[in-house]
């Protein structure tokens, strides 16, 4: 029987593959330090799960609108509006989504055509090119070098331009690296856009993880709304990965194709998760919970800069990141590929990391590290790392 052949361009994830080794691992007794998967370790804010169960008990249990719950829409826009200046007509410009993944399904399914080519960064997380490979579009990678900040040149925008290309894909706060660029570099960003006629595709969901000047929206340039489709969910910042629940912020006509494949793709999220997903915006209480689990992660960063300085001749360098939860850890040094680090390191340390590889060619010789685990995990973590690296 002939199966799907587009499905033969796709890498099963890397994150997932690694994820089903440690607990493999773990099952056969052996203790590892899970410095891989971007899950928070904190638990959902229990309000957020009271207000879940308040609609459940209400009877919140049946089909809800395609379109996304009315509240959860408006506060949304609110949220928007209030961080980023830019206004969103509840009712036309955003969709309630299953989750960041389904955001970016939507937004994709809405634009491309087959054919139609995409140009994302290198290193960037893998789904953003696999979903656009899965729905018939082509992959242009974007280098986006260490050596540049991890920030792809405009020229080198320029470079991957081609009559084909229909739109550019971004995602900052950056998985794996953690950066994100200035305002003035977005601004040439959304000119280049406008001049090329390409769409802008900004996947923010790390947008209120940061550590210092706050990111700026793609989507804080009024002039450029009419081509720029935003995606949020609320996994990271509130802890709810399992919740699968997110929003797309959009133009009419996007948003009206959205709907449709929306519609028959999921019909609609859970009543009551959409409820729990508009209280976590408009309640102050969770909002310090989530301020909170930012200030973790910043005292976990601190405290994997101050292991590092601790081993001031290691050939290992640490950048600290901008923002998200991520160290992406430059093992170039050793001459190997960083899948090979990587389980080199697992065996011999119990440390789970990512291989950079993972996330594109210029990810090569480098491994992604969370801080979204326990103060305890991460330190003896990063420490045994740096004792890998003394030994070799």
């Amino acid at each position: 029987m002939k199966l799907n052949k587009q499905l033969d361009q796709i890498r099963e994830s890397s994150t997932v593959a690694m994820a089903d080794r440690v607990l493999a691992l773990k099952a056969s007794g052996r203790k590892i330090i899970p410095l891989h998967v971007g899950d928070p370790d904190f638990e959902t804010p229990h309000a957020i799960v009271d207000a879940a169960m308040d609609a459940l008990t209400n009877g919140d249990t049946h089909y809800a609108s395609s379109r996304g719950d009315r509240e959860l829409k408006l506060v949304a826009a609110e949220k928007h509006l209030r961080e980023v200046g830019i206004s969103y007509d509840p009712e036309s410009e955003i969709q309630i989504t299953h989750g960041g993944i389904h955001a970016y399904y939507l937004a994709l399914q809405s634009i491309l055509n087959p054919g139609d080519e995409v140009l994302i960064p290198d290193p960037s997380w893998a789904t953003h090119s696999n979903m656009a490979t899965l729905l018939r579009g082509v992959v242009r990678r974007v280098p986006a070098p260490a050596e540049n900040g991890f920030i792809p040149p405009i020229s080198s925008w320029e470079a991957a331009l081609t009559p084909k290309t229909r739109a550019l894909i971004v995602n900052y706060p950056s998985n794996p690296t953690g950066v994100y660029p200035s305002k003035e570099y977005l601004e040439k960003l959304q000119t280049f856009a406008i001049q090329n006629n390409l769409w802008v595709v900004s996947d923010e969901v790390y947008q209120n993880l940061y550590y210092e000047e706050k990111p700026i929206s793609l989507g804080a340039f009024p002039e450029a709304k009419e081509r720029t489709i935003l995606l949020n969910s609320f996994s990271k910042s509130y802890a709810m990965t399992g919740w699968r629940v997110g929003y797309l912020l959009a133009p009419k006509g996007v948003i009206k194709r959205a709907i449709k494949a929306s519609q028959n793709s999921i019909t609609c999220v859970a009543p009551f998760i959409q409820k729990a997903a508009a209280f976590a915006l408009k309640d102050a209480g969770v909002q310090k919970e989530a301020d909170a689990m930012r200030a973790a992660y910043a005292r976990r960063r601190a405290l994997v800069l101050r292991v590092a300085d601790e081993y001031p001749k290691s050939r290992l360098k640490l950048t600290p990141p901008q923002g998200a939860f991520y160290f992406f850890l430059d093992f170039r040094f050793l001459g190997r590929s960083s899948l090979e680090i990587c389980e080199e390191i697992l065996d011999a340390t119990g440390v789970a990391l990512i291989p950079g590889s993972a996330f594109g060619k210029e990810g090569e010789g480098f491994a992604r590290m969370t801080i979204a685990a326990s103060d305890a995990d991460v330190e003896a973590g990063i420490r045994a790392i740096f004792e890998w690296v003394g030994e070799r």
